[in-house]
């Protein structure tokens, strides 16, 4: 915080400390308040609007029209005010008309004022109220004036709350009673079943007060607070049940450099300079933390604010004294977490026998808490809006992270038609389990290879739970997206070794590092820093391996390293042309002879081959077919590329099919361009995993699958039923004349003769 901000807050808090302690009733203190905060900050008007009956109301003003008081009042969303309550973010403005939520209320009197300013008042992390300036002259405020504004808004969060003076209740609107069934959808980052009831992660820590009598006593608080933080953290970090050696073990590390960062506890700091206590400091700290988060499109650098707002969580627990949570009270019961956020560490502290599921208020894919939850086995739901006001403590919950929603205080029928279902699948999964060491053939002997995809060292498993053929897929990039910094060569050579040990005699097929596009490294960036416009065909993947060589060779000689004595199989990532997979495997063959004349132990051999993802290698498979040992097509991104159809637009998700004539074709012609070549071709993705598109995918001569470790067992079952020579002539002919809707044909001709295509 600027020093000009520091005095000025103080100066104001000095001041709103006397008004809070006299003996006036709270609309007198307001009216004051207003007018020191007016005066302070040289504003000719200051308002304080609070929430009430579900509106906000115009508590207190100075400049305004005093008739306006109690009698303006506007919805959440509407105006400028309702806007800063709906999004708990602050606004500055030079001109207030110009902005598209401008409401005029001609009752106030405010036509003569230009400029605008306001923040939010947050009490549990919802907006209560908005205090608000405006002057006649068009110009944004200073920084250091919103800053002290913010701070203000905490001082007056405690005398609104303390006077009763808005309807809260867990900061939403007052009135709206949630007793019945209730449903809510989210995004699924975990898939899998549960019930139980609901526990929330942690009571929000009430803070008492704002004002610091003693700044230095507020500072050795905090001093103290953050050793102990530190010491739960270095202790959690070598006692962490999926920590150990392993890649949890680097998130729990990016964990811990944020508890050590300097730069934070500096900010707390200057926050208490401005005359907060050690609570209001870390929450008003936190509060712009969160604010921040809103403004970051890179869903990397929001995960790791995410980890910030966990530690912001733990200190003031700490330093408060208001150490209880669900974790360390302990679970009595089947539990569904219920959180706004989740630091990996925190998901650690739970017991696993007690803890059947966790839903998100925010959350993603590649957040720290999801790769550590799929470890455990925990199914979670994330982005589930408007939680906290429909979710109470005990609440019996269904958690389908399957099809991404949550039933709350579901109907009996509810329960007994989850708990059909829950049973039906614990039977699927037994009738799975038994195919273990069942070696997929077809009806008429045809063998089909069913491998898995994987990422993690903890994935490894899944290759005997399953009996699945080997590792088709190890998405090396998982290592480079939990770490801080670039994993050194020999953190990465340590994984590949331990990957190639868990899976014995079984092939592991390495895809080297695709980053770019949906999975950005805060470490790695574009030389010239410019936003892409479309990542997904931008600079990633092999793109950037081959242009940063450094990293290709780093890990080129660490898989080398981890392979002594083995046959290595490395993929390469979206290549285009012939001559990128010819330059990687130049970078890796460059290596092979540096380790050689090392006197290193080499590979046994090393089996090369490419992604195909853009269309515009189909084209070349004759010219590059002699140099590939296997070739995998990545049905994700190639279905985007060939449809132009970005697969994170919601408005397209849906809109193309797997199973459109046009990618049947387009797979077929792969198939044949490669017959007569030694190559192996593989589908790797989400298409080989659903049966309807396995069943699809052999009648075009597909024979080698790699898909998610869950979809062995239904494919196994699939294959066994099939008659290779009955679906191929199907294909032939439905690709010859595609019907109106191939996946209804396809379902149709499936359905009718028994096979599974659930």
């Amino acid at each position: 915080m600027d020093r000009e901000a520091v005095v000025s807050a103080r100066k104001i808090l000095t001041r709103l400390h006397d008004v809070m302690a006299s003996r006036s009733h709270a609309q007198a203190k307001l009216n004051t308040v207003v007018e020191v905060i007016g005066g302070g900050l040289d504003s000719e008007v200051c308002s304080i609007y609070l929430l009430r009956e579900g509106m906000l109301e115009l508590f207190a003003t100075r400049g305004l029209a005093q008739e306006a008081v109690h009698v303006t009042r506007m919805a959440i969303g509407e105006g400028l005010v309702g806007t800063i309550a709906s999004n708990a973010e602050t606004l500055n403005l030079a001109e207030a008309t110009a902005h598209p939520d401008f409401s005029y209320r001609p009752e106030t009197g405010e036509d003569k004022y230009h400029s605008f300013a306001g923040v939010p008042i947050v009490r549990r992390e919802r907006a209560v109220g908005v205090l608000c300036v405006q002057h006649a002259d068009p110009r944004r405020y200073e920084e250091v004036e919103i800053e002290a504004l913010q701070t203000v808004a905490m001082v007056l969060s405690e005398l609104i709350t303390n006077a009763g003076l808005v309807d809260e209740d867990e900061g939403l609107i007052a009135g709206v009673q949630h007793t019945g069934p209730e449903q809510l959808l989210g995004l699924t980052l975990v898939k899998g079943l549960a019930a139980g009831q609901a526990v929330f992660h942690q009571p929000r820590v009430t803070i008492q007060h704002v004002v610091a009598e003693d700044t230095e006593a507020e500072r050795q608080r905090v001093y103290m607070a953050f050793d102990k933080m530190r010491e739960q953290i270095d202790r959690m970090a070598a006692q962490a049940e999926f920590g150990v050696g392993g890649e949890h073990d680097e998130v729990l590390e990016t964990y811990k450099m944020f508890a050590y960062d300097e730069g934070w506890s500096r900010r707390i700091n200057e926050a208490i300079d401005s005359g907060l206590t050690a609570e209001a400091a870390i929450e008003r700290v936190q509060q712009r933390t969160r604010m921040r988060m809103r403004q970051i499109d890179d869903p990397l650098l929001a995960d790791r604010m995410h980890d910030l707002e966990d530690l912001s969580n733990r200190l003031l627990r700490i330093v408060s004294g208001q150490l209880g949570t669900a974790a360390s009270m302990g679970l009595r019961n089947d539990a569904i977490l219920i959180a706004r956020n989740l630091g990996p560490a925190e998901l650690l502290e739970y017991d696993r026998r007690r803890l059947k599921g966790v839903i998100l208020e925010e959350g993603s894919l590649t957040a720290h808490v999801v790769i550590v939850a799929r470890a455990m086995g925990v199914p979670v739901l994330g982005r589930v809006r408007s939680l906290r006001g429909v979710i109470r403590e005990g609440d019996m919950l269904l958690l389908d992270a399957d099809q991404a929603l949550v039933q709350i205080r579901p109907t009996q029928g509810t329960i007994e038609a989850f708990d059909t279902r829950f049973a039906r699948n614990r039977q699927r999964q037994a009738v799975y389990a038994q195919l273990r060491d069942v070696e997929p053939f077809t009806r008429d002997g045809t063998r089909i290879t069913v491998m898995i995809n994987a990422g993690l060292r903890d994935d490894m498993p899944n290759l005997a739970l399953t009996g699945a053929d080997g590792v088709g897929l190890f998405r090396t990039e998982f290592q480079f997206l939990v770490s801080a910094t670039l994993p050194a060569r020999e953190r990465q050579t340590r994984l590949y070794r331990d990957v190639l040990e868990a899976a014995g005699d079984k092939p592991v097929v390495f895809r080297t590092v695709d980053i770019g596009g949906d999975k950005v490294l805060p470490y790695l960036r574009h030389n010239d820093g410019e936003q892409e416009e479309n990542p997904a065909m931008g600079w990633r993947a092999l793109r950037v391996a081959l242009e940063r060589d450094g990293l290709l060779k780093v890990q080129a000689r660490a898989l080398i390293e981890a392979a002594a004595g083995r046959t290595l199989n490395v993929m390469f990532p979206m290549v285009s042309e012939p001559w990128e997979f010819d330059a990687a495997r130049d970078v890796f063959e460059s290596q092979l002879k540096f380790l050689k004349g090392q006197k290193k132990v080499l590979p046994e051999a090393i089996r090369y081959g490419a992604m195909l993802e853009v269309p515009a290698l189909a084209e070349m498979i004759d010219v590059i077919a002699p140099r590939l040992s296997f070739l995998s097509i990545g049905t994700n991104d190639l279905t985007q590329f060939l449809f132009a159809a970005d697969r994170s637009n919601p408005k397209l998700a849906e809109r193309y099919d797997w199973l459109s004539p046009s990618i049947m074709r387009f797979i077929r012609r792969i198939v044949t361009s490669t017959a007569g070549h030694d190559i192996d071709v593989t589908v790797c993705g989400e298409m080989g995993g659903r049966q309807l598109e396995a069943l699809a995918l052999i009648g075009v001569g597909i024979r080698r699958l790699s898909i998610t470790p869950a979809a062995v067992g239904p494919t196994k079952e699939l294959v066994s039923k099939v008659d290779i020579t009955e679906i191929s002539d199907a294909m032939a002919g439905w690709l010859a004349t595609p019907p109106k809707n191939l996946r209804a044909t396809l379902h149709e001709w499936a359905s009718s003769r028994g096979l599974p295509v659930d």
